[in-house]
C-alpha cells in the first residue's frame, strides 16, 4: 500500500512539473514549481525522513516561492514603469 501511495504522489509531482513547463503564465509555473516542493514535502514525510521534510517545506516550497512571487511583482512593476514613463 506504501508503494502505491509513494507512486501517486511521484505521479503528481511529474504532472506538477510538466504544468510549470507548459504553462502560459508565469505566476502558474511558479504555482506549479511550489506545487512540486510541496509534494516532495509530503512524500519525505510518508518515508519518513521529517527533517527533509521540515528543509524542503520551508526552503522549496515556501522560501523560494515567495522570492519567485516578490521577483515577479518586481518585474511587473518595472515594465509599468517603463511603459508609462
Amino acid at each position: 500500500m506504501m508503494d502505491l501511495i509513494v507512486v501517486f504522489f511521484g505521479i503528481v509531482m511529474i504532472a506538477a512539473a510538466l504544468f510549470a513547463i507548459h504553462s502560459k503564465s508565469m505566476l502558474s509555473a511558479v504555482i506549479g514549481s511550489g506545487v512540486v516542493s510541496l509534494v516532495a514535502s509530503i512524500l519525505y514525510i510518508i518515508l519518513h525522513a521529517p527533517d527533509v521534510a521540515m528543509t524542503e517545506a520551508a526552503i522549496g516550497s515556501g522560501l523560494t516561492t515567495v522570492v519567485f512571487l516578490f521577483a515577479l511583482k518586481r518585474i511587473h512593476s518595472a515594465k509599468k514603469e517603463k511603459h508609462h514613463g
